[in-house]
């Protein structure tokens, strides 16, 4: 693999770097410690500003003239679970874990930080973009509601994420659709309590909701195109008692919509809650529902995807394969759709899924990861001059 001398030099120092960061998860928007630590780092590289507000940016000026602004992000944050890898550097914090890689993610960004402002070989400037709270899906619109893009002048953008189970340093990208909207869905279905011997006497919410959890399996089975893609899935039915002789007057369903287009995604929307309303109502109870949209549909620029599959084939020597769309979601949509861009996955090797309590990132993936940073941006902000 064609990593650069100077990356290869740093890969150590950027494990380092990775491994405090392990060790010292933060959650969602309250990432003190790993918002510190960045900025101080990226100061330490010499980056021409670095500015801290919604997570951190740090601005590196090329030395071969005007040129636009390209943004790279990094996710920062961990989650609340409960880390179970043994590994030395493993978290010091009690039911925080970095558990899906966004340690290593910055970690890479770092690396690529230190080469660009040491060697500057580009045109334009380069924003480095620290993204908080990922995992609850709120960073990044909180990021472009706070202007960065435009106050930085922003004109395309770019993210990377570990794939466990893909060979280390391999990359795999699509363009177009790539992972999932995601929202959310509470339904409160009300009856009358009553005692388990005398059900006659009461309206049983358990038996109108257990309705409600089949029925619902007809909007992708019945209601969408068989041709498009949708995933309903229940994944929450409790009741206000866990007593065995007893009929509650409630039950709350909680569950997720995955869906890729705007049109699926609306329908959806509307047929759960008819369907909910109308199932409850069969048995004479009734049916509160509320709809959360969280991300949107994260999609690939095909100009930029195109930019991305380049740099990722200078890295291996080889063109990055086709990833498979992903029901998952991934709040990096947001800022694809405040600008062009696009989402690459880089391989994590043969370890834990992320979201795993054994899940640990792969340092091996370090070199790979920042040399395609830097191949991205030397690649596009010289492109931009006609070289």
């Amino acid at each position: 693999m064609p990593i650069k001398n100077r990356l290869a030099d740093i890969a150590d120092e950027a494990t380092a770097w990775r491994r405090d960061l392990h060790a010292h998860p933060e959650l969602g928007f309250d990432l003190d410690r790993t918002t510190a630590r960045v900025a101080g780092l990226l100061g330490d590289f010499g980056c021409d500003s670095v500015v801290e507000g919604v997570g951190v940016i740090g601005l590196i000026k090329g030395n071969k003239g005007p040129g636009p602004v390209v943004g790279l992000r990094a996710d920062m944050d961990a989650l609340p679970i409960r880390e179970a890898t043994g590994v030395a550097h493993a978290s010091t914090i009690a039911g925080k874990m970095h558990g899906c890689g966004h340690d290593g993610h910055t970690a890479m960004l770092l690396g690529a930080a230190k080469y660009l402002a040491e060697t500057r070989n580009f045109a334009g400037t380069v924003a480095l973009i620290f993204q908080p709270a990922e995992e609850i899906a709120k960073g990044a619109q909180a990021m472009v509601d706070e202007g960065v893009f435009d106050r930085f002048a922003i004109e395309e953008v770019y993210g990377m994420h570990n794939r466990p189970g893909l060979a280390v340093g391999e990359f795999i990208i699509r363009s177009g659709p790539y992972f999932a909207a995601v929202d959310t869905f509470e339904i409160v279905v009300s009856g009358k309590g009553g005692h388990a011997a005398r059900p006659n006497s009461a309206i049983d919410p358990v038996v109108a909701a257990s309705n409600i959890v089949m029925a619902l399996q007809t909007v992708a089975s019945r209601n969408v195109n068989p041709v498009k893609t949708i995933v309903v899935s229940v994944t929450s039915f409790r009741s206000e008692t866990e007593a065995f002789n007893v009929i509650p007057a409630s039950v709350t369903l909680r569950g997720t919509v995955r869906t890729f287009e705007a049109e699926v995604r609306e329908l959806a929307e509307a047929r759960l809650k008819a369907i909910a309303q109308h199932a409850a109502e069969v048995y004479g109870a009734t049916a509160a529902v509320e709809w959360f949209r969280n991300c949107s549909a994260m999609v690939n620029a095909d100009e930029q995807t195109e930019i991305a599959r380049a740099a990722a084939e200078k890295v291996t020597g080889r063109a990055p394969g086709l990833a498979d769309l992903v029901m998952g979601g991934e709040d990096f949509a947001f800022m694809l759709e405040a600008r062009p861009g696009a989402y690459i996955q880089i391989g994590n090797g043969d370890t834990a899924e992320v979201h795993h309590p054994a899940y640990d990132f792969n340092d091996e993936a370090i070199s790979a990861g920042a040399s395609y940073w830097v191949e991205l941006v030397e690649h596009r902000l010289a492109a931009q001059r006609g070289q």
